[in-house]
């Protein structure tokens, strides 16, 4: 792979001058990243001695890591690269350019110009224009004549302008994507060892030879060998398509590669590529920075084969080709990607977050097929004109006056039928509304940069306006309502129940010092309390808190941690069990001096007090503790903490003596028994002062809070009463995930959405649940069809386990400063402050999008209206349109892209919280808009045609119709074009206000682009009218014209106030208009394609209906004849059936981390459901706790519906494939396991292929 890759040999040349610098060389490293397993060991065993001599050839200690000095780091830098993918190019402004002249209709417009501007300059020589009837005939000096060319040059000069304002648009709307993707990329810090001590840096900063703190939840920036290592778990299937978690340990796996996910565990690498050199950039560099995606795909193929050839000693289980299996078999083929939905664009969709989510959010879906109807209409209404135009010009020529057609004359004919056509293309250039897909862009371009100052880091574009339609939130409690900073407050310790933190002389020194040594060993070691940044503040904790606050309790005891932890390094623990949401405890083995083991366990109490037959009393001894203890304890105990809203730890130890022989360290429920419990502490998480009023902020606006924990139940609800999530005397539930689970599910152990809508409406505390739960809530809350209107979700989330629930929801935030790296990929938002009410400012401005689009088409609509008609109507009746085609660009100009800046730019205000969210359903246009868009449409209408017809006689002036073909512009015409601009422009400000309010001004100066555009607009317009000259089709007007004009303009507000004086209810006869499609208008064989799609992209579908039939057959009849070529040779089922996904920045190229939360170990008791006095180990895939028949685990029972009886509780390997979800059509609701094949199983795929 080395010799492929165009920096593999820019830096070997480098190397070659550094070569006696470090003992081994980029090339070597490189080779060694490439082995995999136990190759990779047996490498280093016969090449460094092991990974001590390693480190010394890379010049870096185990213990210390570098030495941190600048020169080190540069030359590291110099001679292994740096940690840094350049990014794909972005498109320059001549591509943008380029793009923009794509537009159908101007290059309708474009051609027609340069027809009229050809057949301007064509001169008939012995023909007298009069004999080619009226119409053509003089009333043209010479020099008139010889501007005929101006119209068709002002016109293609009007398209360049349109170009150049649409391209600079993309351009800086792009710019600001790249500016937030490098936000998002240094906002990713690294924990290593430098100089002994433990910091964090950018992900860019890591060098060759740097040891790294890997834990839970990380994306490994760069590839490493493992030094050290607890219960290290990793999830490679981004590199290799293996959804299994591989385990790491030193005997027998240490490769760790870069962009794949740490699901369980902690340990310590030494960084050994970095950049293009590690495993991911070696892709991409292939890849070439992903400049052409159909070779990408190749690549991609090719490069997974080899990984796969790589890995001889993994035997190929049957879930990796079940996987790509249903990836393949997804409805449409993946790999033509068809429509937009969120599954099958989703390996563009992490193309970078720079580009916006591919598919069309429910916004721009309703925009997309209105615009399409508007423009299907404006397209009839320009052909008709065009047709009354050319038919009026025939029989007024040929047949009223009688003339014969003269071949001389067919130039100057054909003349006529050129302006008829450009007039035609005109109206259809105002009539689409080509300033919608912009407006929507500006607006959310601009919100999602205002955001940034609101803390909210927008990673998709349309999350950003989905949040104003949120009806629900889940959110965590830890760190999003509390703040994060623990504090041991309550403790109950050698039978007493101390309120406050005891004196350390009330504790026998024995209990005091198990207490101290297990709090010091069983904290994770990059866990630490550090002095405060400035005197008098706090301490810092870093780490994690719960942690953070009993060690905080060894100071307060007046004991040091640190000389334990010094006595006791890290390499010294003989096991770690690391925390996980199944284990819900944390457990570490010393090995004793005399070959005895002691292991110190904590964990939430209720739990690990099951698991205690002992516990240390007053003298320090230790007496038994049975059931009836325990239910006392908790009690008298746990309860009252909990109902102050103390999270209880319990923390025990138990020793395993010499005689009993070496214990059976995987069998955890044989270990995690017959405890000695030292101590209860309760620890204190105060709420953040500024929730209660944001939650009560929500609740006004329509929004229902939900807070979903792993805590205890009555924590729960205390903290839930002091947020003002549950108000006394309301009914609403608060339930247990045990309890939740229960309920939810029928006899067989499925989950049905029945029985989930009975408790989702009144529910508000979901306490010990499990990630899986909260995937379900949220899951059963969207499909719920209970409320009138589809639930949006938003859902808070910081673990690695809430990557499920984060994607599934409407809109994911994860923590900015919690989160896991894997939370934060699968988010929509990341909460930079992870601060609860950062989230209710989302929701304001994501609200204000949805208005600023409303009052952008109110405006639009009422142009576009207007100028038709007056186009059309003008045409029929004065044979000539009383708008000419360069003012209508202007107009056009005007309307859309100034205006669609104008009013995609103001500012959300408090008001919007006042109001319930609108709902997916809600039409773009309410019937108080379609009001005003009629009412101001008739009093323009009025006005036009009154000036029209009449204006001669009114200004004293000339008359303007009827005008022969290149007659000099005229007074009248252009006050009617004038009038018609400043109509428009004091329109623009009623459409600031789409409730109907009367002050149209309120807050106009807070928005000072809006000020800007409407007054630099009618600046233009006085220099057009009074210079325009020719090519506008312009006479200079006098001061008392101008005031007629700007009089009957500002007409239009007067006119607003007493439209808003009409109660529309009395308007019966109102429409709404701009709905997204229902269900019930697609074609059955659709929905099935469209059911998994979060969203249905209309117009989209409108215009490819066609096409995803086409790429449909042609998918099938691919896998039919592989299908049928696997039976004739014994090839697998599966070659090369994967779904290719084209990825182009480090991060993103591995975002999908499988998110599994059971093991491959079967062993690890359910606890909730397991009992001390029961100690059966429950299988994590058993189909229910109380299910009499175990189901085997299926490696592909990967089913979000409850599909089959096999998976309810676990959200099996591929819980989070895109692929896969979108597979549950197959197989109807009611069906059950028994029947039917698995869906992924090798049967069930060849049926639905044949």
């Amino acid at each position: 792979m080395a010799n492929n890759s165009y920096s593999g040999v820019k830096n070997s040349i480098v190397e070659a001058n550094h070569d006696g610098e470090f003992g081994c060389t980029l090339k070597e490293l490189r080779s060694l990243m490439e082995l995999r397993g136990t190759e990779g060991l047996n490498k280093i065993g016969e090449s460094y001695g092991d990974v001590q001599g390693f480190c010394s050839r890379l010049k870096t200690s185990p213990t210390d890591g570098l030495s941190g000095q600048p020169a080190d780091i540069e030359k590291r830098k110099t001679v292994f690269g740096q940690n840094f993918i350049p990014p794909k190019k972005p498109k320059t402004f001549l591509q943008l350019v380029w793009e923009a002249l794509q537009d159908v209709t101007l290059i309708i417009l474009e051609v027609a110009a340069i027809v009229s501007l050809g057949l301007s300059f064509y001169r008939p020589q012995d023909v007298e224009r009069e004999d080619c009837g009226k119409a053509a005939g003089g009333g043209e000096d010479e020099n008139e004549s010889e501007a005929g060319w101006i119209e068709g040059a002002a016109i293609l000069l009007s398209v360049i302008c349109v170009v150049l304002v649409t391209a600079f648009n993309d351009w800086s709307k792009e710019k600001q994507f790249r500016g937030l993707q490098s936000r998002i990329e240094q906002e990713q810090k690294f924990t290593v060892v430098r100089g002994g001590q433990v910091i964090q840096i950018p992900v860019a900063e890591i060098v060759v030879g740097d040891i790294a703190q890997v834990k839970y939840g990380d994306l490994l920036p760069a590839d490493g060998v493992l030094i050290q290592g607890n219960d290290l778990k990793i999830d490679e299937s981004s590199l290799t398509g293996e959804s299994d978690h591989v385990k790491k340990t030193q005997e027998k796996d240490i490769m760790l590669l870069s962009g794949t996910h740490v699901m369980e565990g902690s340990g310590k690498m030494v960084v050994t590529a970095v950049g293009v050199n590690s495993q991911t950039g070696i892709i991409f560099t292939l890849l070439g920075g992903g400049e052409d995606d159909d070779d990408e795909e190749e690549e991609k193929k090719k490069e997974k084969e080899e990984k796969k050839k790589q890995r001889k000693n993994k035997k190929q289980d049957g879930s990796i080709e079940n996987r790509k299996k249903a990836k393949a078999q997804d409805g449409a083929a993946m790999e033509m990607q068809p429509l937009n939905s969120d599954e099958g664009a989703d390996a563009e969709e992490k193309k970078k977050a720079n580009l916006p989510k591919k598919e069309k959010s429910v916004l721009q879906g309703k925009l997309t097929k209105l615009a399409v109807q508007i423009g299907k209409a404006g397209l009839v209404m320009s052909a008709i004109t065009v047709i009354i135009l050319v038919v009026l010009f025939v029989v007024d020529t040929f047949w009223i006056q009688n003339l014969p057609w003269v071949k001389a004359c067919t130039p100057i004919y054909i003349q006529f039928f050129v302006k008829f056509f450009i007039i035609g293309v005109t109206v259809l250039v105002v009539a689409v509304p080509e300033g919608l897909p912009l407006a929507v862009t500006i607006s959310l371009a601009y919100s999602v940069k205002k955001m940034m100052k609101d803390n909210n880091l927008v990673r998709h574009l349309d999350a950003c306006e989905t949040m104003g339609n949120a009806t629900a939130i889940c959110s965590d409690k830890t760190g999003t309502l509390t703040m994060n900073r623990m504090t041991v407050v309550q403790a109950y310790v050698a039978d007493k129940h101390y309120r406050k933190v005891p004196e350390p002389e009330n504790i026998p020194t024995s209990i005091l010092d198990f207490l101290i040594v297990g709090i010091a060993v069983n904290c994770a070691y990059t866990t630490k309390i550090m002095p405060p940044e400035k005197e008098g503040g706090l301490p810092r904790q870093v780490g994690n808190k719960t942690e953070c606050a009993l060690l905080g309790f060894s100071t307060d005891l007046k004991r040091d941690y640190q000389t334990i932890r010094n006595e006791i390094p890290e390499e010294k623990l003989y096991k770690v069990y690391t925390f996980n949401s199944v284990r819900k405890s944390m457990s570490t083995v010393l090995k004793m001096a005399d070959g005895s083991y002691r292991m110190f366990s904590k964990g939430a109490s209720e739990i690990l007090l099951k698991k205690c037959y002992k516990i240390l009393t007053a003298t320090g001894e230790s007496r038994v503790f049975r059931p009836r203890d325990r239910e006392d304890m908790v009690k008298k105990v746990i309860e009252p903490m909990a109902s102050e809203g103390l999270r209880t730890i319990c923390l025990a130890y138990r020793d395993f003596t010499t005689a009993d022989g070496e214990p059976d360290w995987d069998n955890e429920s044989d270990i995690l028994t017959r405890l000695t419990c030292i101590c209860v502490v309760g620890i204190e998480d105060p709420v953040r002062p500024e929730v209660p009023d944001a939650i009560r902020k929500c609740q006004r606006a329509g929004i229902t809070v939900r807070m979903v924990t792993g805590d205890n139940i009555n924590t729960a609800r205390a903290i839930a009463t002091k947020c003002g999530i549950l108000q006394p005397g309301d009914d609403f539930l608060c339930l247990e995930g045990k309890e939740f689970n229960r309920r939810i599910r029928n006899e067989k152990g499925e989950i049905e959405q029945e029985r989930i809508d009975k408790i989702w409406p009144k529910l508000r505390v979901l306490a010990r649940s499990s990630p899986t739960d909260k995937h379900t809530l949220v899951k059963g809350i969207i499909d719920s069809t209970v409320a009138e209107q589809r639930q949006v979700v938003a859902v808070t989330g910081d673990g690695t386990n809430d990557g499920p629930a984060l994607k599934k929801a409407d809109v994911g935030f994860a923590m900015g400063i919690a989160g896991t790296d894997v939370a934060k990929e699968a988010s929509d938002i990341i909460l930079t402050d992870d601060n609860f009410s950062s989230i209710v400012k989302a929701v304001m401005w994501g609200r204000n999008v949805y208005d600023s689009i409303s009052k952008f088409l109110q405006f639009q609509l009422t142009v576009n209206v207007v100028a038709v008609i007056v186009a059309f109507s003008g045409a029929c009746i004065t044979q000539d349109s009383p708008l000419k085609a360069v003012q209508m660009l202007w107009v056009n100009l005007i309307m859309d892209t100034f205006a669609s800046l104008a009013l995609a730019t103001e500012p959300p205000t408090e008001a919007l919280l006042l109001r319930k969210p609108y709902g997916r359903n809600k039409p773009l246009i309410s019937r108080t808009m379609m009001k005003n868009i009629l009412g101001q449409g008739v009093y323009q209408l009025i006005i036009i045609f009154t000036l029209l017809f009449a204006g001669e006689k009114m200004f004293d002036i000339d008359c303007g119709r009827n005008a022969p073909l290149r007659a000099p512009p005229s007074e009248h015409y252009t006050i009617v074009f004038n009038t018609f601009v400043l109509m428009q422009l004091f329109n623009e400000i009623n459409a600031r206000k789409i409730h109907g309010e009367r002050n149209v001004f309120d807050g106009i100066f807070n928005n000072p682009i809006f000020c800007t555009i409407v007054f630099g607009t009618f600046i233009i317009q006085i220099v057009i009218v009074q210079f325009g000259g020719k090519p506008f089709s312009c006479v200079a007007l006098n001061i008392d014209q101008w005031l007629w004009c700007t009089f009957l303009g500002f007409g239009s507000l007067l006119w607003g106030q007493v439209i808003s004086s009409i109660p529309t209810s009395r308007l019966k006869f109102l429409k709404t208009a701009g709905h997204g499609t229902q269900k019930e208008e697609i074609p059955d064989e659709e929905l099935e394609e469209l059911e998994d799609m979060d969203e249905i992209d209309h117009a989209e579908r409108e215009l490819r209906r066609g096409q995803i039939l086409w790429f449909r057959g042609l998918n099938r009849i691919q896998t039919q004849i592989r299908v049928v070529n696997a039976f004739r040779s014994s090839i697998s089922l599966y070659e090369g059936l994967e779904k290719p996904e084209s990825r182009s920045s480090i991060h993103n190229f591995m975002t999908h981390p499988e998110f599994r939360i059971e093991d491959s170990e079967p062993h690890i008791p359910l606890i909730d459901d397991t009992d001390a006095e029961d100690d059966a180990p429950t299988k994590r895939n058993s189909a229910s706790p109380r299910n009499t028949t175990p189901t085997p685990p299926s490696p592909a029972s990967a089913s979000p519906v409850p599909v089959v009886a096999v998976a309810p509780l676990s959200p099996s390997p591929n819980q989070n494939n895109n692929a896969v979800e979108s597979r549950n059509h197959l197989l109807p609701e009611g069906t059950k396991a028994g029947g039917t094949s698995v869906p992924g199983s090798p049967l069930h795929s060849l049926e639905t292929s044949l």
